[in-house]
């Protein structure tokens, strides 16, 4: 059974569906922490509500750069972890992080990656994007994560017709139940896959 830290910096919807995957045994593994870098988002409610612990960690909040990262290490190490998965989580990971860890932290994106990723690509921008260049079907993609915004191996997608009414909140909507069930079965094959690594 691996340890999983969720980042999140919002309402924690991704992050929900981890939990649900794991409390009903899809994923072999135990959410051991969140991280996030805002205070009062919902994200930590649902933590609280499944005795999940929780740290908020700001950049900002720390007197220089390399102190956030020690103590984003230091926490990481606390808790033993062994995959990271970014479920909304807002900021840039520091590349000590993801040296660290590497091939150990996925993200979800909502869009069919290589399409409308990369800096300024996040929410509704995405789903605006897709409706003016009035492509025909868009989804979401969960890919491991490197130094460059949403360019790592991909590692699954699901895809959504854009329908002619849709507007980017009916399109995001639709896209985020796709996520709901992509996120939790990319995360269980890796929990397998690092499972059996570690009891070889």
């Amino acid at each position: 059974m691996i340890n999983i830290v969720v980042f999140a910096s919002g309402s924690g919807t991704n992050f929900q569906a981890i939990i649900d995957a794991v409390e009903s045994g899809q994923i072999n593994g135990r959410i051991v922490g969140l991280i996030t870098n805002k205070k009062g988002i919902q994200a930590i409610d649902r933590a609280q509500k499944h005795n999940i612990n929780h740290k908020c960690l700001t950049p900002s909040d720390f007197p220089s750069h390399s102190d956030y990262v020690t103590t984003l290490l230091s926490q990481l190490e606390k808790w033993d972890t062994e995959l990271i998965a970014l479920a909304g989580y807002m900021i840039k990971i520091p590349s000590e992080i993801i040296d660290k860890y590497n091939n150990r932290i996925v993200n979800i994106h909502p869009s069919l990656l290589p399409k409308y990723g990369g800096k300024g690509f996040y929410g509704m921008n995405v789903h605006r994007a897709v409706i003016d260049n009035e492509e025909p079907e868009s989804g979401c993609t969960v890919h491991l994560v490197t130094e460059e915004y949403d360019q790592g191996p991909i590692l699954g997608q699901r895809k959504v017709p854009v329908k002619k009414y849709d507007n980017p909140e009916t399109l995001a909507q639709r896209i985020l139940k796709e996520e709901h069930k992509l996120f939790p079965k990319v995360i269980a094959k890796l929990a397998k896959q690092i499972n059996k690594k570690s009891n070889t």
